[in-house]
């Protein structure tokens, strides 16, 4: 795990550090190319400088947010903001799926919007892949 992230989980809550060391664990293993940081206050991770998934701990629990979600067609993730992100929640560890989040991990792989540089397009948003 990456010290930075490991950093942040053992700040957060005793309620938050077991999913967020879940999260961790499990997207590290579903994403073993994926270079990992502390991200706008978020623990994200990034294929070729592409946000693909990050979690940050909320008021109502641990949320786990795909930045080109909405793409995956998938139960259990519900749109976030104006783009194509999806989150879901978490507030105990029992609740992740880990079936879920591989399947989840492994369609951000395979589906990205251009996130990177979202900028320089002012606002717009191109597919990757």
């Amino acid at each position: 795990m990456n010290k930075d992230i490991a950093l942040y989980n053992r700040a957060q809550g005793k309620e938050w550090i077991g999913i967020c060391n879940e999260l961790a664990k499990q997207i590290d293993s579903g994403l073993p190319k994926a270079e990992s940081k502390i991200w706008h206050r978020t623990a994200v991770w990034f294929l070729e400088g592409n946000p693909i998934v990050g979690y940050s701990v909320r008021k109502k629990g641990v949320q786990l947010l795909f930045w080109s979600g909405q793409s995956f067609d998938e139960p259990g993730l519900t749109s976030s903001g104006t783009f194509k992100a999806s989150e879901a929640y978490f507030t105990n560890k029992k609740e992740i799926s880990a079936k879920d989040l591989k399947r989840w991990l492994k369609k951000g792989a395979a589906i990205q919007w251009d996130y990177k540089n979202i900028v320089k397009r002012r606002g717009k948003l191109v597919r990757l892949k």
